[in-house]
């Protein structure tokens, strides 16, 4: 480990978390920072076990014939795990608590300065309540260390086929579905509008923007559902006068809106939106794994540095057999790479 204040090139560092170590965070990481698509000039600062990195790598390495990173040549803050090591697949408190650990490490070092923005292997919520860590998810406990006052969860991603970039954002995140109504309000979607305008003019300065309606048919005029003829619907006319620069559609039927981004993902002369605002998890979540599985990055707004992870689970039931893909995990660094850029 090369130490602290010997870092000098911080510019140059993402911070990784490894995520929970019985899953399959630190096969997927292994793999993508040995793949020809990984940044060049890009050097990795890992949070986590090295003993259990080594042997995560070594079984790898008697499993399959792709590339892997050595641990022997990475950067890793050395944060070993108590007792006896943590096996793959053994979904419980001793994992949730060495991955708790880790990512708040891992904040730390980018909050000092060690790094340009963080990487955030896959957690599993149970193994950290297990631990005694209840929170809802990553995000929550990253605006909590850096004292934000909201985070925003957005997911982005970019085709291989076309190159056409798909954003969306989540409202609300991991909350019981019937708490989402009680959730929405009319300043949490003009806030959440307003973090999804920012990152989309990354792209383009006058973008078009979709907001989906939260009941069936967008409500049916009232008849599936009064929130949109209540609040939501004038709340957009509201705000869309108020940016006149923004495109701004909705509330659509939620089971059309990301139609228009299905064919410009898939074919090279449609176009898309520049983002969509999904008013709860699923809603957004399910459109966005069907296109973009291993594209999709789970990206954190709202928090004094960038944040990414890949969009899929701890995957337990595969964990050290070999077969993980690793594509999320690859873009999720290639994305923070790329957005973090000054």
């Amino acid at each position: 480990m090369i130490p602290l204040h010997q870092r000098t090139d911080a510019n140059q560092h993402l911070v990784i978390a490894l995520g929970d170590p019985a899953g399959i965070g630190m096969e997927v990481t292994l793999k993508a920072l040995a793949h020809p698509r990984c940044p060049e000039g890009m050097k990795p600062l890992l949070v986590g076990c090295r003993a259990s990195l080594k042997r995560t790598h070594q079984r790898l390495r008697n499993l399959t014939g792709v590339p892997l990173a050595d641990p022997d040549d990475l950067d890793v803050e050395d944060l070993p795990i108590p007792g006896a090591p943590v096996n793959p697949g053994d979904a419980g408190a001793a994992g949730g608590a060495a991955g708790f650990r880790w990512l708040s490490r891992a904040v730390e070092l980018v909050q000092a300065g060690h790094g340009r923005a963080l990487v955030t292997a896959p957690i599993a919520k149970h193994t950290w309540h297990a631990a005694g860590h209840p929170y809802p998810g990553q995000t929550e406990r990253l605006a909590e260390l850096d004292r934000a006052e909201s985070a925003s969860m957005l997911f982005t991603a970019v085709s291989p086929s076309t190159g056409w970039r798909l954003n969306t954002l989540l409202a609300t995140t991991h909350i019981p579905l019937q708490q989402v109504s009680q959730a929405l309000t009319p300043a949490l979607v003009r806030s959440k509008l307003e973090t999804l305008t920012r990152f989309c003019q990354r792209f383009n300065p006058s973008p078009e923007l979709l907001v989906a309606g939260l009941n069936p048919h967008a409500g049916e005029k009232g008849q599936l559902g009064s929130e949109e003829e209540q609040w939501l619907t004038p709340l957009l006319h509201q705000w869309a006068q108020a940016n006149p620069t923004i495109r701004l559609k909705g509330p659509l039927p939620p089971d059309t809106c990301w139609l228009s981004a299905a064919q410009a993902w898939n074919r090279s002369d449609a176009s898309g939106p520049d983002g969509i605002l999904a008013l709860y998890h699923d809603q957004g979540l399910i459109p966005v794994k069907l296109l973009a599985f291993d594209q999709a990055v789970n990206t954190t707004l709202g928090l004094s540095f960038l944040r990414t992870s890949p969009d899929h689970g701890t995957g337990f039931d595969i964990a050290a057999q070999g077969i993980a893909r690793c594509e999320s995990m690859l873009s999720a660094i290639e994305a923070a790479w790329t957005l973090s850029q000054a």
